[in-house]
């Protein structure tokens, strides 16, 4: 009788003109008294809804203990010793790269090896620390450019405590990767896992040496993917919130599932230490990169020879686009795959190979990771009309043989001209100087926009070749470089201070 009660008193509620509140009252006091199963039959769809709970998210932090133990061997300590203090740890101690004015941004994003160990005196070495991992059980280890760069001496230290002296078979700046070899055999190994399945709010782990403590693990979640940073064109970050400090750089970051799927590289720090913004070189691009170097020495690079622009709503709107999308082609280089293929400024490409192109910063890692040479299809909105253009790319020029600044030339005792030059290209060699720093060229007379031709009459054939010949220049001697300038050609006496130091 008490459940028939029960029944009766809901359908009259129910199927009765009452106000919504007093018909949920009414089905709370039935529910009370033990006709939950039978109220939910003789309620109406609509009511029945309202007393549906929410789908329930399990919020339970997994046990990273099994595969930090299964990992941790892998993963070895890196330090390195050189004669001055690494680009990598000034960076690291908050000092802005020449090209920081791009982006407001940029000096926060930094590189970390580890803090320094402060050199006593003049001439004495300096130190620093990065992490890495082992990718095949004869030696080969992974770890960060910026870890090993300028290092006069290398040692890894394994998890066992054993330590061999390193060597690097290959090293590339745009991706922030190095490959280095030790004497040894039959090495724990990590398994390397790709980031095609990586979702943003899966968890990760890291394990490296922050700050030199060594075996440490840390936890978090992926924040984003394919994240573009300032002054990293080639590399679309994973980025996370694992605590990541100075002495993490080159270290792995895994999935539950074991597998490398990333290489910790970079923070977003104003205060030099973590701030909950780190970035993660992807697996796949890593290894790729590692492939190269292990068998070329070096990485290849597709290229376009175009210079991009995002496209915000005001530009958008401009070219007849409903919402901005695409990369806006700001400039064409001549005689580059680019204009031969016909691209144009002005042009947006919204796809690459069939990939959808959303953003600006999309397309340089795509283009980047395929072969020069490759044939691809460019999909472009041009004149508010959309087409297909075939491209074949070239080979993106060697990092020293677009830009190099000679004033990062080690204070050896050589002279140093002070000056930020890049090659000119499909010209008859030559460098053109960009920027001018007090020093032996400014006070030639050098200025920024001039094409240097010829030091000490020697043919300067490009930026690298440049920087060995200026080494080689006899101290407290005057030297001509031949310049040209607007239409004209001109010498300058370049005048090497005794001893070969440069002053200021």
């Amino acid at each position: 009788p008490k459940i028939e009660w029960i029944i009766f008193i809901a359908r009259e509620v129910n199927t009765m003109q009452f106000p919504s509140k007093i018909k949920k009252l009414a089905m709370a006091v039935a529910l009370a008294t033990g006709g939950t199963a039978l109220m939910a039959c003789t309620l109406s769809p609509a009511l029945a809804l309202d007393v549906t709970p929410p789908a329930r998210v399990e919020m339970t932090v997994p046990d990273f203990s099994a595969l930090v133990e299964q990992n941790a061997a892998a993963v070895v300590n890196v330090s390195v010793t050189g004669k001055t203090q690494p680009t990598a740890v000034w960076r690291g101690r908050g000092m802005p790269d020449r090209d920081d004015d791009d982006n407001p941004l940029a000096p926060f994003f930094k590189h970390f090896p580890t803090p320094p160990i402060p050199p006593g005196s003049k001439g004495m070495p300096t130190q620093g620390m990065g992490s890495g991992f082992i990718i095949s059980a004869d030696g080969y280890i992974v770890t960060n450019h910026h870890v090993v760069d300028d290092a006069d001496k290398i040692m890894v230290k394994l998890n066992d405590k054993r330590e061999f002296p390193a060597k690097v078979i290959g090293s590339d700046p745009r991706s922030d990767i190095a490959l280095l070899k030790i004497d040894a055999s039959g090495l724990p190994t990590v398994t390397i896992g790709g980031t095609d399945n990586l979702k943003v709010g899966q968890w990760v782990f890291a394990i490296g040496a922050p700050f030199g403590l060594e075996r440490t693990a840390t936890k978090g979640i992926v924040s984003a993917l394919g994240r573009s940073l300032p002054n990293d064109t080639y590399v679309p970050f994973i980025q996370t919130d694992v605590p990541i400090n100075p002495g993490n750089s080159g270290g792995p970051l895994f999935d539950l599932n074991g597998k490398v799927v990333g290489i910790n590289s970079q923070i977003f720090s104003r205060s030099g230490g973590y701030m909950g913004l780190s970035f993660a070189i992807p697996a796949d691009v890593a290894m790729d990169v590692v492939a190269q170097l292990k068998n070329d020495g070096h990485v290849t690079r597709g290229w376009l020879g175009i210079s991009l622009q995002e496209v915000t709503q005001d530009l958008a709107r401009s070219f007849g686009l409903e919402q901005p999308r695409g990369a806006l082609v700001a400039n064409v280089t001549e005689n580059s795959p680019a204009a031969n293929a016909g691209l144009k400024a002005g042009d947006i490409i919204t796809a690459y190979g069939g990939k959808p192109i959303n953003d600006s910063a999309d397309l340089p890692p795509l283009v980047g990771t395929t072969k020069p040479g490759a044939n691809k299809d460019l999909t472009i909105i041009r004149d508010g009309k959309t087409q297909d253009i075939a491209i074949k790319l070239g080979q993106l020029p060697d990092e020293d043989q677009t830009e190099l600044a000679l004033n990062n030339t080690p204070n050896d005792g050589t002279p140093h001209l002070n000056v930020l030059v890049a090659d000119v290209p499909d010209g008859d060699g030559g460098v053109r100087v960009q920027q001018v720093g007090p020093g032996m060229a400014a006070e030639a007379g050098v200025q920024a926009g001039d094409i240097l031709v010829s030091l000490n009459n020697q043919k300067i054939r490009n930026a690298a070749q440049l920087q060995q010949l200026v080494k080689t220049l006899p101290a407290g001697k005057r030297v001509p470089l031949l310049i040209k300038r607007d239409t004209g050609s001109l010498y300058l006496a370049l005048k090497v201070p005794a001893g070969g130091q440069q002053p200021g």
